[in-house]
This record gives C-alpha cells, sequence and structure tokens, in this order.
C-alpha cells in the first residue's frame, strides 16, 4: 500500500501554481487524484493515486509525501489525523515492573503514542470520520495486555499523570512560589520527601518566575511524582538538568517503577540507556507517519538505533550510522593561541566565579562541563563580553558569534526573511548551505514564523545562526537543548566540521556526554558549591578532564563493544568498581 500526507506546515499554496495538481498524471487524464479544498491546501485521494511520486517532486516547498508501506502494516493502523495527514502505526506496550523507554525522532509520533496511552487521545483507528470510541479500540486490541489496560482507562481504572516537555513554558500558566505550585499538585503529602529526593529544599520559596531551566525540569519532575496515579509518563525529564542531576532522576523514576507503571520519552542516550529497562524504538518519516518497533532490551535497542537498522525486522530507518570516534589528541604545540586569560573573578549577591588562567588555541574545540550553577554560562558571558568580571578577563580583541542558553525572538517574519536579514551574503555562500543550513534541514523552516517554532527548531535555527557570523570564536551554550538523539549527532558533527574545514574555534557548554564526546578536542572543568560558589579550570585533554569531571561527580563510563558509545555503569557494580581502582572514569 501506499499512503499521500500534505504536510501543511510546509504547504504555501498561495506561493505556488499548485504543481503537485498540475503535473498529476491521473488528473491529466480527467481523474480527480487530487482536489483544491476550500482552505486552499490540496487533497489527494489515495484510492486514486498511483504513487508514482511526480507530486513528490514538483512541489516547490516539500509538503507532498507518497511512502509505499507493506501491507501487513494497515491492520496495525492505531490513529489518523484526517485524510493526508499523519499516522500512528502501532503503540508502545505495558511492562510492569520496568521502566518502558520510547525512543525515536522529533515529529515521529511519540507524543501522539503517549496522549493516547494517558487517556488525552481516543485513537480513531483510522477511521478519522468516526467519533473515535474506547470500545472499539478495545476491541482492536482484544486478547493482549493492551486490551485489559484501555478497559481499566475507560472505566476510570487507571489514573494517569503527564510530566510535560517544554518546562520553561510553566511560568507562563502558574505564577507564585515553587511550594505553592508543588503543594496544589500534592495528593499525597510527600512535598517535603520528594523535594528532598530532588534537590528542591532551596528553591521551595523562591518565585516560579525566577528559577533556572533545570530547577523548573526538577519542579516538574517533582509535581508529577507528588500526584498519586497509577501510570507515569516522562517527556524528556533531563533537559537543562547536568549529568549529576540526571543520573539522580533517572534513580528516582526506576524506583517509582517498582510500584507503577512507568513511560519515558528521553533524547540523552547515555541517561535512556541507564534509566530504562526496555525499549521501543520508533521510526517513520516525519509529519507522515510513525511505526512503533518490537520491543527490545535496552543495549540491543539503543545499538541498533545508532545503526539505523531493526536486524531481526530487517527495517532500515536511517542511510547513515552515528559513530563514534575516539579523536586523536590535537597537537597543541602547533596550534597559535587564539585568546588567553589569567586568573578571572566574578560576584554577584550569593555568588562567586573563579576561573583558573587557560587559553583557547586556533582551530581547538573545547566542551565545557560541571554542575548547574557553577558558573560554565557566565564564564561564557564574560569571554562574549556580555558580563564584565572584577578581576581579570580576555585581552585579546577578537569576534565572537555567542549562542545564549535560553533563546527567545520577538522577531515578526519567517525564519527565510530572518536568515536573509541578519547573515545576507552569508546566504550565498555554497559552503555554509551545504555545511550548515542543509544537515540542519533548515529549508523546512523556511516559510514557518520564527515566533511559532518549536523548541527543537528554534535551537535548530539559533545554531545556524550563530555558525552563519563571521567570527573568530563560536560560543554555543546548550546546543543539544530540545533537538532529538538524531539532531544532536548531527548538530555536533555539523559544528565539529564547520570548526576543521574553516579552522575556527568554539566553546561548547552541554550536558549530554554523548554530544561532548563527538565534538570536543579537549575539556573545561566547572566545579564548586552549586549557587554559592564555582571554580573553572582547564582547558584539559579530552581524557584527562572527563576523569577530573566524573571523578568529580562519582560516575564512571566504560566504551560499549560494538558501537565504542559510553556507557554509564551501574553504582557499585564490577566496572565500576574496578575503573574508580584504576582511576579511569571515563576511557575503559
Amino acid at each position: 500500500m501506499h499512503i499521500a500526507v500534505v504536510i501543511h506546515d510546509r504547504c504555501q499554496f498561495k506561493k505556488c501554481n499548485y504543481e503537485c495538481k498540475t503535473y498529476c498524471p491521473p488528473v491529466r487524464m480527467g481523474t480527480e487524484t487530487v482536489i483544491i479544498t476550500e482552505s486552499g491546501y490540496p487533497r489527494i485521494v489515495e484510492e486514486l493515486c498511483e504513487g508514482c511520486g511526480i507530486c513528490v517532486h514538483k512541489c516547490p516547498f516539500e509538503a507532498v509525501k507518497i511512502i509505499g508501506l507493506p501491507e501487513e502494516l494497515n491492520e496495525d493502523l492505531v490513529h489518523q489525523y484526517g485524510e493526508n495527514g499523519f499516522r500512528l502505526y502501532r503503540l508502545p506496550r505495558v511492562q510492569r515492573d520496568k521502566v518502558v523507554g520510547i525512543l525515536g525522532p522529533n515529529g515521529i509520533g511519540k507524543s501522539t503514542a503517549i496522549k493516547i496511552l494517558s487517556g488525552a487521545i481516543v485513537p480513531n483507528l483510522g477511521d478519522y470520520n468516526s467519533e473515535p470510541s474506547w470500545d472499539k479500540v478495545i476491541k482492536f486490541f482484544a486478547g493482549t495486555e493492551m486490551a485489559d489496560y484501555f478497559a481499566k482507562l475507560r472505566d476510570g481504572e487507571l489514573s494517569t499523570v503527564m510530566k510535560p516537555q517544554y518546562v520553561d513554558k510553566i511560568p507562563m500558566v502558574f505564577k507564585g512560589s515553587v511550594r505553592e505550585l508543588l503543594k496544589k499538585a500534592d495528593t499525597q503529602g510527600r512535598l517535603d520527601e520528594v523535594a528532598a529526593m530532588l534537590e528542591l529544599q532551596n528553591t521551595l520559596n523562591r518565585d516560579i518566575a525566577r528559577i533556572s531551566g533545570g530547577e523548573l525540569q526538577s519542579v516538574a519532575i517533582a509535581a508529577a511524582l507528588l500526584k498519586d496515579g497509577d501510570v507515569y509518563f516522562f517527556d524528556e525529564p533531563s533537559s537543562y538538568l547536568d549529568i549529576y542531576q540526571r543520573l539522580n532522576v533517572a534513580k528516582v523514576i526506576r524506583d517509582l517503577a517498582s510500584k507503577k507503571l512507568v513511560f519515558v520519552v528521553e533524547h540523552d542516550l547515555a541517561i535512556m540507556d541507564f534509566i530504562a529497562d526496555v525499549i521501543h524504538i520508533m521510526y517513520g518519516s516525519d509529519g507522515a507517519y510513525g511505526i512503533v518497533a518490537n520491543v527490545r532490551n535496552t543495549r540491543n535497542a539503543i545499538n541498533s538505533y545508532l545503526e539505523g537498522y531493526l536486524r531481526d525486522e530487517n527495517i532500515r530507518f536511517r542511510d547513515w550510522k552515528i559513530e563514534f570516534v575516539v579523536h586523536p589528541p590535537k597537537r597543541k604545540s602547533e596550534l597559535p593561541v587564539l585568546i588567553s586569560w589569567d586568573y578571572i573573578e566574578k560576584r554577584y549577591d550569593n555568588f562567586v566565579l573563579e576561573v583558573e588562567p587557560g587559553e583557547i588555541r586556533t582551530g581547538e574545540v573545547i566542551g565545557v562541563v560541571g554542575p548547574n550553577a557553577t558558573g560554565k554560562t557566565t564564564f561564557v558571558k564574560v569571554l562574549a563580553g556580555v558580563v564584565k568580571p572584577e578581576r581579570g578577563g580576555v585581552d585579546e580583541e577578537i569576534k565572537v558569534s555567542y549562542k545564549p542558553q535560553y533563546i527567545k525572538s520577538d522577531y515578526d517574519g519567517t525564519v527565510e526573511e530572518l536568515l536573509n536579514f541578519t547573515l545576507k551574503e552569508r546566504m550565498l555562500n555554497n559552503f555554509y548551505r551545504a555545511e550548515v543550513l542543509h544537515p540542519l534541514r533548515i529549508k523546512y523552516l523556511y516559510n514557518k514564523e520564527v515566533k511559532n517554532l518549536s523548541g527543537g527548531e528554534m535551537q535548530r535555527l539559533a545554531i545556524a545562526l550563530s555558525l552563519g557570523l563571521e567570527a573568530d570564536l563560536y560560543l554555543l551554550d546548550e546546543p543539544s537543548a530540545y533537538l532529538d538523539s538524531n539532531e544532536r549527532m548531527v548538530a555536533a558533527k555539523v559544528i565539529r566540521r564547520y570548526m576543521e574545514n574553516l579552522g575556527k574555534s568554539a566553546m561548547i557548554v552541554d550536558h549530554d556526554v554523548y554530544f561532548i564526546d563527538i565534538i570536543a578536542d579537549s575539556i573545561m572543568v566547572f566545579s564548586g558549591e552549586p549557587a554559592k560558589h564555582g571554580i573553572g579550570s582547564g582547558p584539559y585533554p579530552m581524557r584527562e578532564g572527563m576523569n577530573r569531571f566524573l571523578k568529580n561527580v562519582s560516575i564512571t563510563f566504560r566504551r560499549d563493544g560494538d558501537t565504542n558509545r559510553p556507557r554509564i555503569n551501574k553504582p557499585g557494580s564490577y566496572n565500576d568498581r574496578e575503573q574508580r581502582s584504576r582511576g579511569e572514569y571515563y576511557y575503559a
């Protein structure tokens, strides 16, 4: 069978000549295969479509997809968003006493799947013209555990709790202190206990509008834990958290799974590896369809995801592998110094940052790691000239391009208009278009209003804008936030290749260990007492820097034998104890 999808976000029918209809062979033979609706969008009648794909290639905005799928998948259709709309095939399965991970790129139906499992959406089983009902769904899943699950959901015997994805929107819908928000969520009288588990004691009396992204994430997770439910859904629980906090949250969620049903959507593969017992990979075509693959154990699932190939189902869902290569250390003595700094001190009312002397060399990519609230962003702002320190600083005059941690834009116009206005000549540069805009898939955003972009779309645009500026040093603060696993690996390779090809330097602040592993030549390490005293040191060679950092947070990593990817050791395991005894926290 083949399906026809018209992606309304891309379709710009006012700017085209309806090439999808003009060049359609059946239409030219007198068959109404493509119909222009009252709204102006084209509608493709799938029963009459020959699947030739001419409309796909002729559409100037790549808004049409004609996709061939196996006939047997038609029996697995769970939900469809109208004619020519997105389709979801199959669902993640309930697993008791286990954390069920859901792994896949954005736009593939993960949110739809968890909305169905949470009861927020009643799936229509592909019959989008009829009113959906739980009775039909239960009959569809008859003979499986999912039928019992949906029957209890229908009868109100299951209550569900959702931790939302975009925690930065919380201050827009709630005004008041953290304690007031959590009190509203607390149906079990566990506020103090949960606050202690997530280290929120010092945050409870602060205004929700004045806390950091990491604190907002912890508050959102706490609010979910305080609700008394039977099924819990955690959508990207690691965003904005440092690696210590991520592991702490992972342990809390794993403990919850011993008593409740738990599903987790997560793009940090190191944390997914640690938190999940089993994983459903989701694949398909963004905006067109998504398929939930069979459940797999965690290691097998992540390795298959990196390879882009499901061996047992003989499905290749990505035409390239995500590979981890241990970069040989650069001979820094051969690289000229770009900037250097002596001792730097920056003081705020309740926080002091001290940075030891260091330097950045031309062509070097430096990863910046450390706990939240130890001054990483403040140091980057010092280098960017946004913040003036009380002591020390950078003497050299260089051009800097700075992408901040939190991205906001009030630009009133489309992405293409913003790029042309901001970058001008760079947009005509073939290298920039091929090495940055194309892999980051910016062309699919051209006709979108900047203010309407999602978190991941805004992040991709911000990276493209930052790299598009002429600079000697590129400073990117948390460029992996809101990007899916595929996009993170692509972004890391884009940034690294860009610096290598142009001989530029970059400093990248991020908490995703996979991202840092791919992108960095050397490491700056921040430590100290969060929110009180931060100490920055380095840059160190990659191995030395990661060992210093992981020793500070008391975590060890090993390398997977098949993919060479970093994997977190279970605390107290043989590998964990053996590596600690040798002082090798990362490169075992």
